[in-house]
């Protein structure tokens, strides 16, 4: 397995590298998830305005799609950056860029002011989101992992995955505040107060980063010039099956939880009817809820294994998609919490608790910022900004009916246990061929 910084680290340093880990990981998903929070309630109007509703709903969530694809193009930049000069420098670039990007949304005029202009420049502003977030997620991970004492790698690596929870936790909750307004000033300026608001959280995240030095792994990778100089070139070619089982992980992490914390909302506010408030009280519910079992699962995974706890979560994905939908028809308050709690608090914390931990044990030191975040961003592209689009199509398609979303939710399930289900396999089948070109290192990490 893999080899890592001495396990001789003090309780302050862990703390340390924690905090800064998380803080990054927490403020990086706060702006992200503010963006497609905005998508579901109030982009439509102000910056796709149609005469159908629900083409307005489609547009809105096109943008917060089609940026994704962008991601796996900032994971290729900045895992370049991280693999080859270290991780802190990128997660301060990252860091500086998303804040920034999310200020300016705050400050974009609307379709009204400025016509096709407003979409545009949110577009372009989404983007920016989307490469930044594409080397945040690897970096603050790996800080975290690389610097885990062996025995608990596992809760190390779930930290930086509650930064997903949240983050979003914090942006349903500014939403909610916000929404409290009168319609016309939430419409007016009220939406914008979050991302404006988002520039303090970005300064305060920079000075905890500052304060740390590079992984250890990564120091010692550095001063036996054991550094790739084209750690893309290094990951695809002796890596690539183990970038596809990241991937097929990824899907059953990604897709379901767009289900379960975005698409929700306006599936229950615009076809069931719901307050807005309540949906959105629902969704910070549920992402309370999941921070603490996330972190719960990553410190038993470290006893049970990474693998096994994985694939026990998918199959709970695949088991909850039609209760999900069951107890939202009952169209009653307790039930949407009900769902949406044991959705996203439940169902799905075993498979985010691991997933880091999980990708990161199958790559190499010198590749590994590279290789997990190919496996992430791609997966996050094809099956995750996607989902809520493909289920408010399916919704039209299909009359409201909602059996195809949960079908779809089953189908990503099954996809990625057979992917996980191949990694054993994968790790022995890269190690030997390694072993033969002579990369001792590489094969002893995946061995």
């Amino acid at each position: 397995m893999t080899q890592q910084a001495p396990a001789a680290n003090s309780p302050a340093t862990n703390r340390r590298v924690l905090i800064g880990s998380l803080s990054g990981s927490a403020i990086e998903w706060f702006d992200f998830f503010l963006y497609a929070t905005a998508a579901a309630i109030i982009f439509d109007k102000q910056f796709f305005p149609s005469d159908d509703p629900l083409i307005s709903q489609m547009l809105a969530y096109l943008t917060l799609s089609l940026t994704f694809f962008i991601r796996p193009v900032g994971g290729v930049i900045f895992s370049h950056i991280g693999d080859r000069i270290g991780r802190k420098k990128t997660l301060v670039i990252t860091l500086s860029l998303m804040g920034g990007a999310t200020v300016a949304i705050g400050l974009l005029p609307t379709y009204d002011q400025v016509g096709i202009l407003a979409p545009l420049l949110l577009i372009l502003c989404r983007i920016i989101q989307g490469m930044a977030i594409g080397g945040e997620w690897g970096g603050a991970l790996l800080l975290a992992f690389e610097y885990a004492p062996e025995h608990r790698r596992g809760f190390f690596g779930s930290v930086p995955q509650t930064g997903i929870t949240i983050g979003m936790l914090l942006s349903t909750l500014a939403f909610s505040l916000v929404s409290s307004l009168p319609d016309g000033q939430f419409e007016a300026w009220g939406w914008r107060l979050p991302f404006l608001a988002s520039i303090i959280l970005v300064i305060v995240g920079l000075w905890i980063r500052n304060g740390l030095a590079d992984t250890p792994a990564f120091r010692e990778n550095q001063a036996s010039g054991n550094v790739s100089k084209l750690p893309i070139k290094d990951t695809l070619r002796d890596h690539w099956r183990s970038v596809l089982v990241a991937v097929g992980a990824k899907v059953v992490e990604t897709g379901p939880f767009y289900v379960f914390a975005t698409f929700v909302v306006s599936y229950a506010t615009g076809i069931l009817d719901f307050e807005r408030s309540t949906a959105l009280n629902a969704v910070s519910a549920g992402a309370f809820v999941s921070t603490i079992v996330i972190l719960l699962m990553g410190r038993l995974s470290d006893r049970t294994g990474r693998q096994a706890m994985f694939l026990g979560g998918t199959v709970l994905v695949g088991v909850f998609a039609v209760p999900f939908f069951l107890l939202l028809d009952l169209r009653m308050d307790w039930a949407i919490y009900a769902a949406v709690v044991i959705g996203l608090g439940i169902v799905w914390p075993p498979v985010t608790a691991t997933l880091g931990t999980f990708t990161s044990e199958i790559f190499s030191t010198r590749v590994r910022y590279t290789g997990v975040t190919l496996g992430y961003q791609i997966g996050a592209a094809v099956f995750g900004g996607t989902a809520p689009l493909i289920a408010t199509w399916m919704l039209s398609e299909f009359e409201g009916a909602w059996w195809p979303i949960a079908a779809y939710l089953i189908g990503l399930a099954v996809l990625s246990l057979v992917a996980v289900s191949c990694a054993g396999p994968v790790r022995r089948k890269e190690a030997e061929l390694m072993r033969r070109r002579g990369l001792a290192e590489a094969a002893a990490t995946v061995g």
